[in-house]
Order: C-alpha cells, then structure tokens, then sequence
C-alpha cells in the first residue's frame, strides 16, 4: 500500500506506484510509478519460458468494438508485435526475478497478451486474464469515482469539509473532499506508521476497521496546512471511504458493487469484507522479499538480503492471504486484468461518469511538483502525464505485499494497458510491474526510447 514513488515531497520519495497504495500504499512509489516517463529504469531475476504473446480476439469492451473518445493518431502508434511484446517482456520479467508477469494491451490493431513463469511458486501454470490478484492502489480510481457519482447526484459536494463526515479528523473543518481526493490534506500517512508494518508481520490474519488505521495517522500531527503542498497518503482514501459511505448511505463494498462493478460487467472484481483473506479462483499467490514494512515505507533492501535473494538462498514469502482490511478504500480491493482494462478505459472515455462530471475528473490532474508543472500530476484518484508529442496517459498503480500492477488509458490514441506481476519488489528494490513499462511502452509508441535493462 504503498504510495507511488514519484510523489512531491514524499516523506520516502522516490518514484514508484497503493503506484503504493497511490499507485501503491507506500507513500513514494506510486504514480512515481511513471515519474518522469523517460526516468525509470529496469532491473531485474529468472522465469521459466512462456509462450509468445498472443493477439487475441476483440472482447465487446475493446477498442475496435467500441468508439473511441477521438481519432486515434496512427503515426503515434507501431504495430505492434506480438512475439517482440513477449520477448521484451521475458526479457525483463526475467532479471526482476517475478514469479508471474502479465501484459495485457488493447490498441486500435486489437487486443494482446504477454505471460510469463507462474501463478504459484513451484507450479507451472501462467498467468492469465481472468486470474484474481490484489490491486492495491489501484482501488482509488474506484473509490474517487464513487465520490464523483455522489457529487453528481447532489449527495455531497467536492468543496464540503471532511468534518462534515467523519469526526475528530486534525484540520478537519479545513479539509475539503477535493483536497482529500488530490492527496493535499497534509495529514500523515497512516501507512507510515512502523507500528501498522509490524501488527502486519505479527498477525498476517489480523483485520482492521478505517477507524483503526486513521488512529495511527491522527496521533501524529499533519505535515503541512490543508492545499499548502502535495503528499501522496493513503489516510485521504481511509477518510473517503467513510465519507462514501455516510453520503451513499450504504457500506463502501455495496456502493461500488451497485453503481461501478454491477453495471460495467465487471465480474471478477470485489471489496473484501473485513475478514475475508481468500481470493476466488483462479488467482494468483503474491510474493515479497523480507517483511511487511517494504511495501508500506521507501526503505531500501540491505545489501544481505539482496544478496541472498539474487543468489535463490533466499526464497520469497507468500502473503497471498494476509489480511487486506487495512487497505480499505485505499487499496483492498482485488480484481482481473481482463476486468481493469474493461474499468480504466470507461472510466475515462465516459461509461462512469456524466460528461460534465468526467470532464471535471479529466481536469484534476495538478502537478506534484509546483517546479515542474510539466511533469507528473495527480488529481480525483488518478495520475496524468504526457511522453512524447503524441501520447498522454491517464493512469493509477497498485503496491501492497505480494502484488504490484499498473492501469492506464490513452485517450488521444485509445491504448488501453495492464500489467500485473505476483512479486512487490525485486531484490535490488524495484517495483516489479512499473519497472516492466517502460519495455511495453517502447513497443507501443513511436518515437520513444526509454531505458530499459
């Protein structure tokens, strides 16, 4: 749950994606998922062989079935090819040492897959689509559109105070809704806490309410005044959730069913409740070097353990079925690559919201770093950022222990993107999915040379 690592002032801060919880929970990994595009760099481990990447049929959600929200630009695009897609991905999947890796791309050509290793350490299953797997942060694009829906339905308004929700928040008459969903509350990120890594690490099954993991953050003051600056926190998402749920009137898990999951056909997505630590088949175990607390906080792996991972005397934890009830609203919900490509792109081509509630949402973007405006911005649950001439994503990432993934759509050229891999973080310290896109990325667009190993 970490954040993403490229946020602006990031207590950790360096660019993953919650990324953490934000695009992951750790509070500098998330949208530092891609942050800045042409700064990430790839490392990496080894995989069994998988097939080569497939060009599959057109579900009806794809792109060639449905309208884009503009002309796609041809020359922005390669064509795209699949046994290179899979190749590339091996490559890299294989120096980050992951178990599994998943690719699945939709563009104007059609629909792809790239799959690597397995599912479940000492099996030989691959990866799938429609395979379930944690995707932390990435829960926060469902929880802000669901605050969207209740402001278009006059159920709240983006410029009311937390407190008029939730009570006994620090600054809270002084919060807005909106400042909460753009990560600029100030109030300290309860992922932080060292105590929440090690409860995590002493009872892998031990569930928590949003009360609970908002105390962690409460009994520490704030970091800045509400709208002063810029913090990826997973306590703004905890805080959402609740407001959800007094506004809707119904608990959080039943909303976003009703009004997200239900009406877009997305099947194989769900809220856990608070003691639920199963994922349905077929799903995907999760695996991370050393303890909780490296998916929650920046710090890097000591040269041992690193060591000792890349040398196999070190195997990785299972924590496929710790218990997520700590991430909330902020990164607990569990889903399918086929259901997140479905999800990104309604989201943001109009299947969710009004288009005057949607053009709000696309507006939000602001950027982390006031010195860079041009750089990564985040807005309403969502991050934003433009690489090369002719390509702009909207985009979120997830990292919790076991899990890291990232979600994108490209309105201007209707790409649509998802990866997933079942280790957090490489020996050398690296988020695994966020570290894959650069290669896809390269594979994709025209003109783009990013590093990769």
């Amino acid at each position: 749950m970490k954040t993403s690592r490229a946020v602006h002032h990031s207590p950790s801060g360096t660019s993953r994606p919650f990324p953490g919880l934000r695009s992951s929970l750790r509070p500098g990994r998330r949208t530092a998922l891609l942050a800045p595009w042409v700064a990430l760099l790839i490392a990496g481990g080894a995989l069994p062989a998988a097939p080569a990447a497939m060009a599959l049929p057109d579900p009806p959600d794809s792109p060639s079935a449905t309208a884009s929200a503009r002309t796609p630009d041809p020359s922005a695009l390669k064509p795209i090819d699949p046994a290179a897609l899979q190749a590339s991905v091996e490559r890299v999947a294989k120096k980050l040492m992951v178990p599994g890796a998943m690719v699945l791309l939709r563009t104007p050509q059609g629909t792809y897959r790239a799959t690597v290793g397995t599912v479940e350490r000492g099996r030989t299953e691959p990866p799938d689509a429609q395979d379930h797997f944690r995707i932390a942060s990435n829960t926060k694009t469902m929880t802000s559109a669901l605050i969207m829906l209740l402001a278009q339905d006059g159920k709240l308004r983006l410029s009311d105070p937390v407190s008029k929700y939730v009570a006994d928040v620090p600054n809270g008459a002084n919060i807005t809704v909106a400042e909460l969903l753009k990560m600029r509350s100030g109030l300290y990120n309860y992922t932080n806490a060292p105590e929440l890594a090690a409860a995590l690490d002493a009872d892998p099954g031990r569930a928590y309410t949003p009360q609970d993991v908002l105390a962690m953050a409460f009994r520490r003051p704030p970091n800045f005044a509400p709208d002063a600056d810029y913090e990826y926190s997973n306590t703004n998402y905890a805080l959402l959730g609740l407001v959800a749920e007094k506004a809707g009137g119904s608990p959080l898990a039943q909303q976003l069913r009703d009004r997200l999951f239900t009406p877009l056909g997305l099947t194989g997505t769900s809220l856990p409740g608070i003691h639920d630590r199963a994922l349905a088949a077929p799903y995907a175990h999760g695996y991370m070097y050393g303890g909780t607390s490296y998916a929650l906080v920046d710090d890097p792996y000591p040269a041992a353990l690193r060591e000792a991972a890349e040398s196999g005397k070190l195997a990785p934890v299972d924590y496929t079925h710790q218990n997520p009830s700590y991430a909330t609203a902020a990164g607990g919900a569990i889903s399918t690559a086929q259901d997140l490509a479905t999800w990104i792109r309604s989201l943001v081509t109009g299947k969710v919201l009004n288009p005057a509630t949607r053009q709000q949402w696309l507006d939000s973007p602001q950027a982390e770093n006031p010195a860079a405006p041009d750089g990564q911005k985040y807005g309403y649950g969502i991050a934003h950022q433009k690489f090369g001439p002719k390509a702009a994503m909207y985009y979120h990432g997830g990292e919790l222990p076991g899990f890291n993934s990232f979600i994108g759509h490209d309105p201007g050229n209707d790409v649509t993107l998802v990866i997933w891999t079942n280790l957090t973080l490489s020996p050398d310290g690296r988020t695994t999915a966020q570290a894959l896109l650069p290669t896809v990325l390269n594979q994709i667009y025209t003109g783009l040379d990013l590093p990769t190993a």
